[in-house]
């Protein structure tokens, strides 16, 4: 598999990630066994990029890389850590903690849960608006030092953050969500991120399912994070956004590929800077994101899913007015 640099500083990854929250987490039921095969498959595939959090399942998801792990490979990946939100013991989201003590704590436990030497990207899940960036990053850098950290990210923040961030230590990549109808990114964090050498490694870049091709009317009302909080997925929206998607199924289906395989390469597309994650918790769906790498688009093809896909056209925002306070920490 081809690679891409994250960022002027960060390291070389396969063109495309594996995000691993729905093999524990928000996503109803995910079988254990499956997981770990889907994560062998991706290594033994090329994917090097392994992205996880230590409240993905309150540690559940990062034991199971380090199952994964156990069967050999640790030196061929890249393991990406968030950290910093808190829950309580019935799964609530209850804050974002980043102090430097809590930093340097939280990555203890993640080293111990996951049975290695150093995490390759620690990262702060969302900011902190109770602690200034510097010390965040501060505190990291100084793992960094120790041997415990080889790089630094950040999660779902603005342009002011990225470069008073940036200031005390490179930054290797921004992670964001980012796809044909989630676009914020291109509203000056992309155009940011270029210009100080910072990496994008993009989740979402299905929307959770909803432009995957295989989300349809009957689903609405699983009892899962997409069901409950995200009004893409509700009503009159979920009517308006699969209308989309079959516009996407027509191009996608005369290039002779899936509406996933479509809406995958579109992000990769958009810059070598530019890492995809995808969130595939099975073998089958593994395999069907990773025929997306093959996936060439011209320009031609771009423009027609541009005038498919415009910008602003999906109904509904992602997260409800609750998620929204809890999971969208900075805008912009």
């Amino acid at each position: 598999m081809q690679t891409r640099k994250l960022g002027r500083t960060g390291p070389q990854v396969a063109q495309l990630g594996l995000g691993l929250m729905g093999m524990s987490d928000l996503y109803g039921p995910a079988d254990r066994k499956e997981s770990l095969a889907t994560i062998r498959a991706a290594m033994e595939a090329g994917v090097t990029l392994l992205d996880t959090g230590d409240f993905y399942g309150m540690g559940h998801n990062e034991l199971l890389v380090a199952e994964a792990l156990a069967a050999g490979g640790r030196d061929q990946v890249q393991i990406s850590v968030k950290f910093g939100a808190m829950r309580d013991p019935a799964g609530n989201w209850i804050g974002i903690d980043t102090r430097p003590a809590a930093v340097k704590n939280f990555a203890a436990y993640s080293l111990k849960r996951l049975g290695v030497e150093h995490i390759d990207i620690y990262r702060p899940a969302r900011l902190d608006p109770d602690v200034p960036i510097e010390d965040t990053v501060g505190a990291i850098a100084e793992l960094v030092k120790a041997g415990h950290v080889r790089h630094i990210g950040l999660s779902e923040v603005g342009s002011e953050t990225l470069r008073r961030a940036h200031a005390v230590h490179p930054i290797a990549d921004l992670q964001i969500e980012y796809s044909m109808i989630s676009r914020g990114i291109e509203n000056g964090i992309l155009q940011t991120c270029r210009e100080l050498g910072i990496g994008v490694t993009a989740y979402g870049v299905l929307s959770r399912g909803l432009i995957s091709g295989h989300w349809s009317k009957q689903r609405q009302g699983e009892a899962d994070f997409r069901g409950l909080a995200s009004p893409r997925f509700q009503g009159e929206n979920l009517d308006r956004n699969l209308e989309l998607v079959e516009k996407l199924r027509a191009i996608a289906g005369e290039l002779g590929v899936s509406v996933a395989q479509v809406a995958i390469a579109w992000v990769a597309a958009q810059g070598q800077d530019i890492v995809p994650l995808v969130g595939a918790r099975t073998r089958v769906r593994l395999e069907e994101a990773l025929a997306s790498t093959r996936v060439r688009l011209s320009a031609t093809d771009l423009a027609r899913l541009e005038q498919a896909v415009p910008v602003g056209a999906a109904a509904g925002n992602r997260y409800d007015a609750h998620s929204t306070t809890v999971l969208d920490s900075e805008k912009g």
